[in-house]
């Protein structure tokens, strides 16, 4: 079983990103093959300052390995050093329907946001259909906003089989029956993470680099403490229970403390007696507990900047060999030498 996620280099991750999705990702390398790329060149329709984008594709790969992504286990590399993802990229596009496109609800959120509707905004999918593609992956781990992602893929791998493979029935993708012949891009499936946590930031809204709410994993200890004690909370008195709906703060509290610790705190909340900062407090320790480690090894990261290269360059040599025997079967069915 082959598995394929990225993330993409566009800000400093965050704990959404580590309980949304990072968390499981480095729980998969022990399931088969894990294969995680660091989407660099999906960055690029939101970063245009070049040492900026260096830095955070370097960032990204640091959180990875901090957070207990083996190297050994899982293939770790830059989008950008496997050049197949963009030749598969033109190829597949030549049979991507526009409308397929226009409703991308990615495309279409964004718009709606104010941002610049180019080109890299509008063909997204595109890239991203074909760096899952490109390593055959069986599944592709998403939350439920996501799956339009996979389905275009499937779709699309799909009208590529058809177009190019003699034999191909999408009734029988894997040429099982006598008679037909499987496809040479693989159809891949979400594997959805239901219980992935939607995690509050300071304000209350699903934490987001968008919106300017985050608590980093790997930010200043300054800068951490000082977003933990400003999350929003309400009016109501020390003494009086806390209310559990709408507040950031508890439900931040019930993700991040050990489960036989939290029920003592709940019972406190409701309860009442202590104030929000007593809590906030209480956060700042379990932030500490939960990501010291990896903080500690994303400094060491830091100073050895060889090493994290060696990794890349390794996990992308890995990845080439992949994506260069799949390309070479892409290029024979469209007549490319």
């Amino acid at each position: 079983m082959r598995i394929l996620s990225g993330v993409q280099s566009s800000g400093r991750l965050h704990i959404g990103n580590y309980y949304g999705a990072l968390r499981q990702f480095v729980q998969m390398q022990d399931e088969g093959e894990a294969y995680y790329f660091i989407a660099n060149l999906h960055a690029l329709t939101t970063v245009r300052d070049p040492k900026l984008a260096e830095e955070l594709t370097r960032e990204a790969a640091m959180a990875y390995l901090s957070l207990g992504l083996d190297p050994k286990k899982a293939v770790l590399f830059r989008q950008s050093d496997v050049k197949e993802v963009l030749e598969l990229n033109w190829i597949l596009g030549t049979v991507v329907p526009h409308a397929h496109l226009e409703r991308a609800h990615s495309y279409k959120d964004k718009i709606a946001k104010g941002i610049s509707p180019d080109f890299g905004l509008f063909a997204y999918p595109v890239l991203m259909a074909a760096d899952i593609l490109l390593y055959s992956a069986d599944f592709v781990p998403v939350g439920k906003d996501q799956i339009q992602h996979i389905e275009f893929a499937r779709d699309w791998a799909v009208k590529f089989n058809v177009t190019y493979v003699p034999g191909y029935d999408p009734q029988d993708s894997e040429g099982k029956e006598k008679g037909h012949a499987p496809g040479i891009l693989k159809l891949p499936a979400a594997r959805v993470q239901e219980s992935t946590a939607v995690v509050p930031g300071v304000d209350g809204q699903k934490m987001s680099k968008s919106y300017g709410n985050t608590i980093e994993l790997f930010g200043d200890e300054k800068e951490i403490k000082k977003r933990i004690m400003g999350i929003k909370t309400d009016s109501t008195a020390v003494e009086a229970p806390k209310p559990t709906e709408n507040a950031p703060l508890y439900d931040l509290l019930k993700l991040m403390l050990p489960e036989s610790r939290f029920p003592e705190v709940d019972a406190s909340w409701r309860a009442g007696g202590k104030g929000y900062g007593e809590y906030k407090k209480l956060l700042l320790e379990a932030y500490h507990d939960t990501f010291g480690p990896a903080r500690k090894r994303y400094e060491e990261l830091k100073r050895d900047p060889a090493e994290l290269e060696r990794i890349l360059q390794d996990g992308a040599e890995r990845a080439r060999a992949e994506a260069s025997r799949l390309m070479q079967r892409v290029r024979r069915a469209v007549g490319i030498p």
